[in-house]
């Protein structure tokens, strides 16, 4: 077995990839750019190595500095990740000559999957059913649009060597085509340094379901089941789970053969994945396969109990697989939801800055991941599992320069209700502060009806958050829950403060029972009698509600009983009141007195500032382009500028018609949220 590991990546997949290193006893070496000298990854490494400056162009990707990295450490073999060089077939053959071990698949098979446009002719010559599309080079964006309306709009525009949603644009009409083009032709260069493009059709309404592929150097293939990767945003998925919730055993054994055959055709030696689209009748469609761990591998860790890194790390020692095809059972259910360094409330765009506050769940294992030995933790044992994969810490600071996955929280449970539940209360207790982040609209999928039955597509947020995540509304019975605990909550804060006053006489008198509790545009009017064991708190229609908890003052984590029920609660101080968070909600909660509710009905209501006149940079991000000039009239729609943001270009355009009057940043600015980039007569 290898000595020593290189992982040729950052973030939380070189985290993982640790973890399993360790438990193997293989020594690990990291690479980090300027950007990530106190990343998490650096610190978990028995030694790191720097690259260079924090473009990915000049540091990770950039293969001549990877090798030197590899030559200065001694390390015998190299676990790519995902992204980056995961699929170059250039590494893969500059590895080779160097005599170290990829932790992969071969070169050729890398070239024949890895790349979209030659696994797809594969596929159609192996006589597997594909989507229709134009394979060939594309060389401008006149072109594009030709093929465009050749096949038929939409379209989806996709970078050659793309992944992780980066060089993907779904183009509706002939100026979407052309623009998408162009930023996907851009992004592609940037992140994979590959800047060929290809056309297919946009299938609406399809399933995203992926198989599993384990395949040795010896002839050995098998599948482990399939991951249903339909939540998506800007064709970068959100949640996974396995197994999918659509497909019987026959469509999952079908799907899963054909995937094995796939692979075998091309010498594939390594854990790989094999991407189909489904339709409502179980029909389904190579896509594409890709030649590396998937971001999403945990769930199906999490029901099979394979570690697969360490068996991509055995495959690429030359070691037969241990396990056949009918060793391979799929037990329970597991989730994953990505947590990402964006804000939901900004139509999802990057944000960066520091974890002022980063406290995942406790992890806990259960299931396959216990009985198999994949569980890396000293975390206690449960009925149901948490998993955090992550590749930052309290302090860190996320970047502008790299995708922004924070973490990937995963779930098991025996059933996939039990599943969605335990992943319900573990976001609830994930604390995240310092950043826009989209905890919260994970947790609003978690509790989407059609999430729950297991009914939905990849048009599933398009459809159901048409006009972007505005924040979750909790049910009146939810709501006078939360009503209920934010005054006893109240009640032992006044409480508190009336003691570090130094007034400790009769300081329940002087607190109150009685209080006027007003939240997501409700008013509850409240009588809060306390015992040694909680309190009853009691609404003006008669209501009760008994509460109990063991929170005290200064706590950001409140774990709450509600008549019996739990309720977790992000908790903050503000004047009056608490700023409370739960099952995706976040309530401004303000607890008065009646004499104060009284006088605060009288108080104006404070006006945002006007800001129609200004175009805003939305994120933090650099002035690719500028479309706009001084004196110039647009139109409602019309791309004003692009701003690129961890790795992703981003084309502002006008909300309405409008005369340029000012231009006060250009190509090559660094730019603030809110910082004004036009103003408008």
């Amino acid at each position: 077995m290898f000595k020593k590991i290189l992982i040729a990546n950052r973030g939380e997949i070189a985290c993982r990839v640790m973890k399993t290193a360790r438990k193997m006893g293989i020594s690990t070496v990291a690479i980090y750019s300027d950007a990530d000298k106190q990343a998490l990854h650096v610190k978990m490494a028995d030694e790191a190595i720097h690259i260079g400056p924090p473009p990915a162009n000049q540091s990770y990707i950039v293969i001549d500095k990877v090798m030197d990295a590899i030559r200065e450490s001694g390390a015998e073999a190299v676990h790519p990740g995902y992204g980056f060089l995961s699929e170059n077939a250039k590494f893969a053959e500059a590895l080779e000559a160097a005599g170290v071990a990829f932790v992969g698949p071969p070169k050729g098979a890398i070239e024949a999957m890895g790349d979209k446009i030659t696994s797809k002719k594969i596929a159609q010559e192996a006589g597997v059913s594909t989507v229709p599309g134009y394979m060939g080079l594309i060389e401008d964006a006149d072109e594009a649009v030709k093929i465009s309306n050749e096949i038929g709009y939409p379209v989806m525009i996709k970078a050659s060597a793309g992944g992780g949603g980066k060089g993907m644009r779904i183009a509706w009409n002939d100026e979407e085509a052309r623009e998408g083009f162009q930023s996907s032709k851009n992004e592609a260069a940037n992140s994979f340094g590959d800047d060929r493009i290809f056309i297919e059709k946009f299938v609406t309404q399809p399933r995203h379901i992926e198989i599993q592929v384990l395949c040795d150097q010896h002839g050995n293939g098998i599948y482990l089941g399939e991951r249903e990767c339909s939540i998506q945003r800007r064709n970068q998925k959100v949640v996974e789970e396995a197994p999918s919730p659509f497909l019987d055993e026959a469509t999952r054994k079908a799907m899963g053969e054909q995937s094995v055959a796939l692979a075998k055709a091309v010498g594939y030696a390594s854990a790989g994945t094999v991407e189909f689209i489904v339709d409502g009748d179980k029909n389904f469609y190579f896509l594409e396969m890709n030649t590396r761990l998937q971001v999403e591998h945990p769930v199906t860790e999490l029901i099979t109990g394979v570690d697969l890194v360490e068996q991509m790390i055995r495959v690429a020692n030359g070691e037969p697989l241990s396990i056949t095809q009918d060793d391979v059972t799929l037990t329970g259910w597991a989730i994953e939801n990505r947590l990402y360094a964006e804000d939901p409330y900004r139509n999802f765009l990057p944000s960066i800055g520091r974890l002022t506050r980063y406290r995942p769940p406790s992890e806990v294992a259960a299931g396959p991941m216990l009985d198999a030995g994949v569980w890396h933790g000293d975390a206690p044992t449960g009925d149901t599992a948490v998993r955090n994969d992550t590749g930052v810490f309290e302090g860190g600071e996320i970047s502008m320069y790299y995708d922004p996955m924070i973490a990937k929280l995963c779930t098991w449970g025996p059933t996939r209700d039990a599943a969605i539940e335990a992943m319900r209360v573990a976001l609830d207790r994930f604390e995240v502060e310092g950043i826009g982040h989209n905890l919260p609209f994970v947790a609003a999928v978690m509790d989407h009806p059609k999430f729950v039955s297991g009914d939905m597509t990849t048009a599933f947020i398009a459809e159901e958050y048409p006009e972007g995540f505005e924040g979750v509304t909790l049910p009146d019975a939810e709501l006078r829950r939360v009503a209920a605990a934010a005054a006893a909550m109240y009640r032992v804060a006044e409480i508190r403060r009336t003691r570090v006053s130094g007034r400790m006489d009769n300081h329940e008198r002087k607190v109150g029972k009685r209080w006027v509790v007003t939240l997501q545009g409700e008013r509850f009017d409240v009588k809060v009698k306390a015992d040694k064991d909680g309190s009853t708190v009691k609404f003006a229609d008669g209501q009760k509600i008994r509460v109990s908890s063991d929170w005290t003052p200064g706590d950001s984590l409140a774990n709450v009983l509600t008549d019996g029920d739990a309720l977790v609660l992000k908790v903050d101080k503000i004047t009056s009141g608490f700023r409370l968070r739960t099952r995706g909600a976040e309530l401004k909660v303000k607890i008065r007195s009646p004499r104060q509710a009284e006088l605060a009905d009288l108080m104006p209501e404070k006006l945002p500032p006007d800001t129609s006149k200004f175009l805003l940079c939305p994120m933090p991000g650099l002035v690719v382009k500028l479309d706009v000039e001084i004196g110039q009239e647009v139109q409602e729609g019309q791309a004003l500028c692009t701003i690129e943001a961890m790795k992703m270009e981003n084309i502002l355009r006008a909300e309405k018609k409008g005369v340029v009057a000012k231009i006060n940043a250009g190509p090559g600015d660094s730019l603030a949220v809110d910082e004004v980039i036009i103003e408008f007569e």
